[in-house]
């Protein structure tokens, strides 16, 4: 699964990595479910990619409440295409959850230890990801998304046995597209990334706190993986 992750490179880096306009944003270390995140979608109006800020968390258009959404933080990739809560964003509302790290939490002696993973030459990536629009009773529109799961790595299975899916640079195209709404033409996308291309080592358990967001969160305890 995918329940923390980090965003802390520059604009300018970020405008670089996925042909967005985007000004000065801060630094977050510790991003947790039901907070706002940066997602890339495809605005079919001017038939660009656009930067938007999303709840992390999915609400259905049919939920008839909002809470629904914190259950509802991560999808698998190999039932995505039947689940009613995701199948239709899946065809239609596809994007990019805009990170550059992220956390899982591996059994140890009776207590839980964070490590942070990333990519070996540090740059920021976009997670698969989804988003859809619920109409509340007030008629306000709240705009949520999820990310996509599938079997972890050989550098992330000692730690957990799901990964979020890291999609390649070359295939964000692909997956924003919203012309392409058959399963199997994105299916394909949605795999472990190489474990040779990402790092990792354990983490202060002050991540455990939502609350704490600072750069010591990602800030190594030993050698690395």
């Amino acid at each position: 699964m995918c329940g923390r992750f980090t965003l802390s490179q520059s604009a300018t880096a970020l405008a670089q990595s996925f042909h967005v306009e985007i000004s000065d944003l801060e630094p977050k270390y510790n991003i947790a479910p039901t907070q706002m995140v940066w997602a890339v979608l495809y605005d079919q109006t001017s038939e660009k990619r656009k930067l938007q800020q999303l709840r992390w968390g999915l609400i259905p258009s049919w939920a008839k409440e909002p809470g629904m959404g914190a259950k509802l933080i991560n999808a698998r990739a190999e039932t995505v295409a039947e689940k009613p809560a995701f199948r239709s964003a899946f065809k239609r509302r596809r994007c990019l959850i805009v990170a550059d790290g992220f956390y899982e939490w591996q059994q140890r002696d009776g207590k839980k230890q964070p490590f942070y993973f990333r990519l070996q030459n540090g740059e920021a990536f976009g997670f698969a990801g989804l988003w859809e629009e619920w109409q509340s009773p007030a008629d306000q529109t709240v705009s949520s998304c999820t990310i996509l799961t599938t079997k972890a790595n050989e550098l992330l299975e000692p730690v957990h046995d799901r990964m979020p899916v890291i999609l390649a640079r070359k295939d964000y195209d692909l997956w924003l597209a919203p012309q392409v709404q058959t399963p199997e033409m994105v299916q394909q996308l949605m795999q472990p990334y190489p474990s040779e291309a990402m790092t990792a080592y354990p983490v202060s358990t002050a991540v455990n706190n939502p609350k704490h967001d600072s750069p010591d969160c990602i800030q190594a305890l030993s050698a690395k993986m």
